[in-house]
């Protein structure tokens, strides 16, 4: 008489569905912690645009109320006292990345870029604002309030990007002809 043979039964293997219904506090823990770094980002980025903006609106006042510069002038001295601040907060403050550092010239560079076209613009709005009697001290807030919202938008997906035309991330994978 042959002996019958017990077999284990293995118990049953979750299907992906099942493993994500046990757990789903893990995605909403990992969605709320790119929120609440997001919102950081943003408290620090507020921070440092004030102060490039007050240190900028600082020597505006010199040059022109003081040395009586003309308002592209006063205007021009004033965003390079800022930009010179407001680079190093930004970059190294609010967009840090150590992934960044091997590709400081390109940073650089599009955060210049960057700036020489928010001159004209910022030169523009507050110039016409002058035009129409309202006083550059106050067309600087005005201005102020358009380039918070834009040069974060900029700084986050161009200036200080870690997908710098995809350098960071680059698969070295070979072609299939």
């Amino acid at each position: 008489m042959a002996k019958a043979t017990k077999t284990k039964k293995r118990p049953a293997r979750a299907s992906p569905e099942q493993i994500r219904a046990q757990t789903p506090g893990r995605k909403q823990a990992a969605k709320q912690k790119r929120l609440r770094r997001e919102l950081t980002r943003i408290g620090e980025y507020l921070i440092s645009g004030g102060i490039y903006f007050w240190s900028g609106y600082a020597v505006f006042f010199v040059c022109d109320a003081i040395f009586g510069w003309s308002l592209w002038w006063a205007k021009l001295t004033a965003n390079f006292a800022g930009w010179s601040v407001n680079y190093m907060l930004q970059r190294y403050w609010v967009f840090r990345n150590p992934r960044l550092a091997k590709h400081q010239a390109q940073v650089t560079g599009r955060y210049m870029f960057l700036m020489a076209v928010n001159f004209l613009l910022d030169f523009f709005i507050v110039y016409g604002l002058q035009t129409v009697g309202i006083s550059p001290y106050i067309g600087q807030f005005i201005s102020a309030g358009f380039f918070t919202v834009w040069n974060y938008i900029w700084y986050k997906t161009w200036v200080f990007s870690t997908h710098l035309h995809g350098h960071f991330h680059r698969r070295h994978h070979k072609r299939v002809a």
